[in-house]
């Protein structure tokens, strides 16, 4: 089969995607709420899908382009990360290798296989406004000690966040971002496809509920073990619903404001996301990544 051939067929495939979930779009957003499981049930794999370094399902009903608001969530229902006892430095080695999934990439070598167990922060300055992330390093070192790399490298300066999954476009809350080649402009079918050219393994699984506030790493969908660049954060109690297949890393501590306001923004459907899977139902609210440290 040619290239073409190949397009043409996934571009049908999409097209009939989206027939079947605008006739299930009422019921969706009725069972949104009173059961997430039905809604989980009516997105076909979305959820699979929801926080993958491919994205999720990007294609949103042609009528709905704005999300909901966010679900009320209180300083007591915030996610918190449990104590747990420092780790002997001496003890933990990382380990990452070439990702050969053939997915595009913005190479910037490889993290040392030490990490620093010191680390307690990781602010995100954004075009909206900081976010700040209180990370659970003593239980996801691998995970922090690569975005601590990515960071000193300067990878996700001037990156835009590529996908806001909503309860009506997949049966999720959540802003996904860390894809160095994403446009978020609704028109790049291959928006949540970039990755940082090495993966590695889980961590933490089960460790910190996915309810708002929780932030985790992205992998495709049914995978284990292939964590990347990509990260997400819940928007809201509806993530939960997630199985503890995602590497959480860390809570908002600082800028639930700024993401809610994004969550309220809306999303833009792309209708040339031919794959369904593609993560490109980027925010209205443009969030551009100007800066990642962490100390």
């Amino acid at each position: 089969m040619s290239g073409e051939d190949r397009q043409s067929q996934l571009a049908q495939e999409h097209k009939e995607r989206q027939a079947q979930r605008a006739e299930q779009a009422t019921k969706t957003k009725r069972n949104t709420f009173i059961g997430a499981g039905a809604a989980v049930v009516v997105v076909a794999g979305g959820v699979i899908a929801a926080a993958t370094l491919l994205g999720g399902n990007s294609e949103g009903t042609p009528a709905a382009q704005s999300s909901p608001a966010p679900s009320e969530t209180t300083a007591q229902s915030m996610p918190s990360i449990a104590p747990t006892a420092p780790a002997d430095a001496s003890a933990v080695s990382c380990s990452y290798r070439k990702d050969t999934s053939g997915s595009p990439a913005k190479k910037v070598g490889m993290p040392p296989s030490k990490p620093n167990l010191k680390l307690k922060t990781m602010t995100i300055a954004t075009s909206q406004g900081d976010i700040v992330i209180d990370l659970a390093t003593a239980q996801a070192p691998c995970s922090v000690n690569s975005l601590a790399f990515l960071a000193k490298k300067n990878f996700y300066d001037k990156t835009k966040c590529h996908r806001l999954a909503t309860p009506e476009n997949s049966g999720l809350a959540m802003l996904q971002c860390g894809d160095p080649l994403a446009k978020a402009d609704g028109k790049n079918p291959t928006d949540g496809q970039g990755s940082s050219g090495y993966v590695f393994n889980d961590e933490n699984l089960g460790g910190i509920p996915f309810t708002k506030g929780t932030v985790a790493l992205a992998q495709p969908p049914e995978a284990a073990n292939q964590n990347g660049s990509q990260f997400w954060i819940s928007l809201g109690d509806e993530t939960a619903q997630l199985g503890p297949d995602y590497t959480p890393f860390g809570v908002v501590s600082k800028g639930m404001d700024v993401l809610d306001k994004v969550y309220k923004g809306g999303w833009i459907t792309n209708p040339d996301d031919i794959t369904g899977d593609g993560g490109s139902s980027a925010p209205k609210i443009p969030v551009v990544i100007k800066d990642v440290t962490l100390s």
